[in-house]
């Protein structure tokens, strides 16, 4: 039997048996309990440590056993699922001991590419891919389409969240036991296995993560040992005013330090024992702000900091992302008021973008609205923000899918295929980190439920949208040496015909041919021929896409666009100059080759 005590909290594995560690401060006796001494609660009592944590070590124990904790609190005898257990029989069962060392990572080693060349795909698992007709989707079945992500392009997964939850159906966010995989997923071996998946194909994962709120169903945390004030959520909550949140008073107590180090453990749990390439916390707002306004709890932010800043440190590869909405360049600042993320979802962009491509009457697109949600940039860092048109937020809570929102009656007809792909084409070509929510390639139309999974059916039905999706990709990540100005910083918006709802921009990352990139947005329904735009340097302007090409669909023109031959004619303050023809609802990619 260990003589010495485990580090650690949770049940921590040993060769001669389990260590058993919990906190909780008002409780006058602990014990653990399980399938390894007949759910006895005298036979594994566990002894009072500092500052409220107890310990105990039973040689019974072993991997797979189910177990609980039992306190007692004066006249309360409580019955209590390990707050850092590993694993869960379901939300309101128990736990399970589970070692995270015995999974065999095959020798991972894989590295989230640059920020710059990102590319992510979001997904739920419930609903990604579905294959199960008794139940919800899992992580096997992501596993299993990976290859699409693969073709498409994409070069990095962001999950939405899979901590334990109440119930099997969810988007994910009312964790009940953060530690615990949701076993309605598959549980700690089926993630590890995607993630290396995931990895083997080149593809990063991210994981989504719930800080501002714990619960509300299920929530085992509250009043773990018994205590509470005012009939609040007891140790691991705040019990004032600041416990109020949207979700219920069930904020966590940002400024206690075993919460602190709860909430700091789990973050990088994520990476560590499951090999994670960022996280993305859920509206950040909520976890400095009682109301999402000012900030009136610091001490969430400075957490928020603190985990971040030893992410960096620990982890220099990774990345960090907000959903904050607020357009608060202190998000990704590292400095001392800064939240210490790398990039934030982008509310600057999704929002007027949404918008201009949504609206029925071409007269109500703004180009200056456009322009400015192009250019938007945080402390000046071209990729300190995620930008989109759909994410699980935008299609749902009142709103719909971007092909319902443009043709209800018709979402996958021609305007609705028009306009879809062409905020996709701005989504590709802005500066910032592009995001496709899933399906999204294949107009998946309707809005976004936790039980209606992805018609995969569309995928063949509309390939050709499917392919405008992978050349966009792949010209963004530069995978052909013809767009490297994608990924870099570079950007002059030089055209904005707000009369003709025409757009150009400049795209460099360090000039050049196979570089400098000019990108032209048509936002009306009408096309145009021997339109004249500046262009950076003379010479040749290969064509290198075109929205409206009929390999993308057969109900697509097929505008006889063209490559340009830029002459030294001024115009839009440049020296050079060409005429074009586009489209209606279309966007051309030229590349310079000098």
């Amino acid at each position: 039997m260990s003589t010495d005590r485990l580090p650690g909290m949770g049940a921590l594995v040993a060769a001669d048996g389990i260590g058993f560690r919990v906190w909780a401060p008002h409780a006058t006796a602990v014990a653990a309990v399980g399938t390894f001494n007949d759910w006895d609660a005298a036979a594994t009592p566990l002894e009072a440590e500092d500052d409220g944590y107890w310990y105990g070590f039973d040689a019974r124990a072993k991997v797979g056993d189910e177990y609980r904790f039992e306190l007692v609190n004066g006249e309360q005898r409580l019955s209590k699922i390990d707050p850092y257990a590993a694993q869960v029989t379901n939300s309101v069962g128990n736990g399970v001991i589970y070692d995270h060392a015995s999974f065999d990572w095959e020798g991972d080693d894989f590295r989230c590419p640059p920020h710059n060349e990102l590319v992510i795909y979001e997904l739920h698992v419930g609903t990604f891919a579905d294959d199960n007709p008794d139940g919800v989707g899992d992580l096997h079945d992501v596993g299993e389409k990976l290859d699409h992500i693969v073709k498409l392009g994409a070069n990095a997964i962001q999950i939405m969240p899979v901590a334990e939850f109440a119930g099997d159906y969810s988007w994910g966010y009312n964790p009940a036991h953060i530690f615990a995989v949701e076993s309605a997923y598959g549980g700690p071996e089926a993630l590890k296995s995607l993630v290396k998946q995931a990895h083997r194909r080149g593809i990063a994962v991210i994981q989504d993560v719930v800080y501002n709120h714990f619960g509300p169903s299920d929530l085992n945390l509250w009043q773990f040992d018994g205590w509470s004030q005012d009939g609040l959520g007891g140790i691991y909550f705040y019990n004032d005013w600041r416990s109020a949140t949207p979700w219920g008073d069930t904020r966590p107590d940002y400024g206690r330090g075993e919460v602190r180090q709860f909430i700091h453990d789990n973050a990088l749990m994520w990476l560590s024992a499951f090999h994670a390439d960022g996280l993305r916390y859920d509206m950040t707002p909520y976890m400095r702000s009682v109301d999402a306004t000012t900030t009136d709890i610091p001490e969430g932010w400075s957490l928020c900091r603190w985990i971040n800043t030893d992410i960096r440190q620990r982890y220099p590869d990774k990345i960090l992302i907000a959903e904050d909405l607020h357009s608060d360049p202190s998000v990704s600042s590292t400095d001392d008021d800064g939240g210490g993320f790398h990039a934030q979802w982008d509310a600057q962009f999704v929002h007027p973008v949404r918008e201009a491509i949504i609206v029925a009457d071409d007269a109500w697109r703004s180009t200056a609205e456009v322009a400015t949600a192009i250019g938007y940039r945080y402390g000046g860092d071209a990729f300190a923000r995620v930008i989109y048109t759909e994410s699980h937020d935008e299609v749902a809570n009142g709103q719909a899918r971007v092909p319902q929102e443009v043709d209800a009656d018709d979402p996958t007809g021609w305007y609705a295929r028009k306009r879809s792909t062409l905020g996709a084409g701005l989504v590709f070509t802005s500066p910032g980190i592009p995001m496709i929510f899933q399906g999204q390639e294949f107009l998946e139309g309707g809005w976004f439920r936790d039980d209606v999974p992805l018609d995969w059916d569309q995928d063949q039905e509309f390939s050709g949208i499917v392919r405008l999706y992978r050349d966009l990709i792949r010209l963004r990540r530069n995978t052909a040496g013809r767009t490297a100005g994608l990924t870099g910083s570079g950007l002059t918006i030089f055209h904005n015909n707000d009369d003709a709802n025409v757009l150009a921009f400049q795209r460099w990352r360090d000039h050049g041919p196979g570089d400098d990139v000019v990108v032209v947005a048509n936002l009306s329904r009408e096309p145009w021929s021997g339109y004249r735009i500046g262009l950076p340097a003379a010479g040749t302007w290969r064509l290198l896409f075109n929205s409206d090409a009929a390999v993308y669909s057969d109900s697509f023109g097929d505008h006889p666009s063209g490559d340009l031959l830029a002459e030294g004619e001024k115009y839009d303050g440049l020296d050079a100059s060409a005429e074009l023809t586009i489209a209606g609802y279309s966007l051309l990619i030229y590349g310079w080759s000098g």
